[in-house]
């Protein structure tokens, strides 16, 4: 199979095609796969550091201002121009688009092409690139059953989770405890805010270690992202026995094996690999998202008792502390949120994906 990935500006669009992409080499390693990326976007830095070959095209996100708007469809059509060239060149069989301004052009360039296409929506509530497409493309992947009330080409429409679910389940707590130098005897608590960091996050859990009582057998790892390490580092120094500190995981699938409770924010990519694990969390979505959609994917895991919603306006220092201990404390709680939350999960997600592309490729 001749692949076309396009997708980025966030980890939450660039993890899901970099896992399939890998589950396809592991199925056929003849396979091809070239991904497209703006060049301002993380996919810079994350794909061909996967070792992936990565093709850049000009990519603007959608603006609500109307100054913007001249801008915003000058960019869209450069980029679907220079999407259609990549086309011409590489000759798809199929072209998978994982969302992010990025892959609006080039699924548009590719269904001008004749190129069959599959878009993936990781969102409980589907960006509007995705709703606007979804009837001219050949199949609408969803993460979440629940968003296929979203869409109304239902024929198109097939639940396969997402890929990121599929690596993240392959880890005992017994490994993942062993990469990264913890204690198993501990329970660990895992806090980090997405692939960029979240800057309110790292702020109430610096004052969390800082201030709070915490248990003994509590053992926090805190990735707080790159841009925010030194102010944090030094804001902490000297940092508390129980906490390990890190700008960035590349191994973030050994950390989820080995935490028994997150901390976090609540992407898609991020509830995909805690309910393939069945990871209790305690989730603050991100209120500078568009349409608001990480409080969607929260209120889904908090309505049915997997996870703990708490609004950023509502997150504070006394919040976090009363959580982490009522659910530390309450061990029967977090089985029970750990039963819900498997319950949500799909760990088989790369090869449902990678079938649907099989099916409109052929």
């Amino acid at each position: 199979m001749r692949l076309l990935i396009g997708g980025g500006g966030t980890g939450g669009h660039i993890y899901p095609g970099l896992s399939l992409a890998r589950y396809a080499l592991s199925v056929s390693a003849d396979s091809e796969i070239l991904f497209v990326g703006s060049e301002a976007g993380l996919e810079q830095k994350i794909v061909p550091a996967s070792g992936f070959k990565l093709a850049t095209i000009e990519a603007k996100g959608f603006q609500r201002s109307f100054k913007q708007f001249g801008l915003v469809v000058s960019s869209l059509y450069g980029g679907i121009r220079q999407a259609g060239k990549i086309i011409e060149d590489y000759k798809p069989d199929v072209v998978l688009g994982t969302g992010g301004f990025v892959a609006a052009p080039l699924v548009i360039a590719a269904l001008t092409k004749k190129i069959p296409v599959v878009i993936h929506e990781q969102n409980a509530l589907p960006g509007l690139a995705n709703r606007l497409l979804a009837p001219f493309v050949s199949r609408v992947c969803i993460s979440f059953a629940e968003t296929a009330k979203k869409f109304f080409c239902k024929s198109r429409i097939v639940h396969t989770g997402n890929p990121r679910s599929t690596e993240v389940v392959s880890l005992s707590r017994e490994e993942g405890c062993s990469a990264l130098g913890l204690d198993q005897k501990k329970v660990i608590v895992l806090i980090y805010g997405g692939s960029r960091g979240a800057l309110r996050l790292n702020e109430v859990v610096a004052d969390y270690l800082k201030e709070a009582n915490m248990p003994e057998e509590l053992t926090v790892v805190f990735v707080t992202g790159d841009i925010y390490f030194q102010e944090i580092n030094y804001k902490l120094d000297p940092l508390p026995e129980q906490a390990k500190l890190f700008p960035y995981l590349s191994q973030m699938p050994a950390a989820l094996a080995a935490a028994d409770l997150a901390v976090t924010r609540s992407g898609a990519t991020t509830l995909a690999e805690l309910t393939a694990l069945g990871l209790p969390a305690i989730l603050i979505p991100s209120p500078n998202v568009v349409n608001n959609h990480q409080y969607f994917n929260a209120r889904m895991l908090s309505d049915v008792g997997a996870a703990v919603l708490v609004e950023e306006k509502d997150f504070n220092c006394k919040r976090l502390e009363e959580e982490i201990n009522r659910l530390i404390n309450n061990p029967d709680l977090r089985s029970a949120m750990q039963e819900k939350s498997k319950a949500l999960g799909v760990t088989d997600a790369a090869q449902r994906l990678y079938h649907s592309l099989e099916e409109v490729a052929s």
